[in-house]
């Protein structure tokens, strides 16, 4: 399936599960730590500047937010997880969302965990890798800003994540990715295209 990536348009935001758009087609989820690249992996994905919001502050996407690529299939923007600077209560509320989203979804073929390659399987997404082993749930790590290590670094990230994966998640795949740099990001595309056709 050849998906037109760049097609991608803002659907909706939705701030709990319940209010998400009627749950068929399909559709790839992106999660990661606050402030792991989430939003700027989505942008460089579908080579639009700001489809979704990016900052430099942690926790700004706090709804789950749908970008349509199609009338059947959607990308999803998930509320980071982790450190963000807000109420403990806030925290809570987004973790609740995630859990409500990936159990009760049907048309979600996979998740896309991104992981900052200079600090990757935090407690967070060791938990993420194993929920979504014990749910079926297929997942691809993006190890993003690999910009930020020189090659020799950046390739033993690697070779350390893809040997620790299997002990939360047997079937999860691995890669290097970079937005600004635009590494890794065909190698991402087809492993998404090839859950939405699925």
């Amino acid at each position: 399936m050849n998906l037109n990536f760049a097609r991608a348009r803002f659907l909706t935001s939705a701030p709990r599960a319940s209010l998400a758009p009627p749950d068929a087609g399909a559709e790839v989820a992106f999660a990661g730590r606050s402030n792991a690249g989430k939003s700027s992996a989505l942008n460089v994905i579908t080579q639009q500047r700001a489809l979704a919001r990016t900052s430099k502050t942690p926790g700004r996407t706090r709804e789950i937010n749908f970008f349509a690529l199609d009338d059947r299939i959607r990308l999803v923007d998930l509320p980071g997880y982790g450190y963000a600077k807000v109420p403990h209560a806030l925290k809570t509320q987004w973790q609740q969302q995630l859990v409500e989203y990936l159990e009760n979804r049907v048309s979600l073929r996979g998740l896309v965990l991104l992981m900052d390659c200079r600090h990757p399987l935090t407690e967070f997404d060791q938990q993420m890798l194993r929920w979504c082993a014990a749910a079926g749930l297929p997942v691809h790590v993006l190890l993003t800003k690999a910009d930020k290590l020189k090659r020799g670094p950046a390739s033993a990230s690697l070779l350390a994540v893809r040997r620790q994966l299997g002990e939360f998640h047997s079937q999860a795949t691995v890669q290097l990715f970079s937005a600004l740099k635009k590494l890794g990001v065909d190698e991402a595309r087809e492993v998404i295209a090839g859950w939405l056709s699925a």
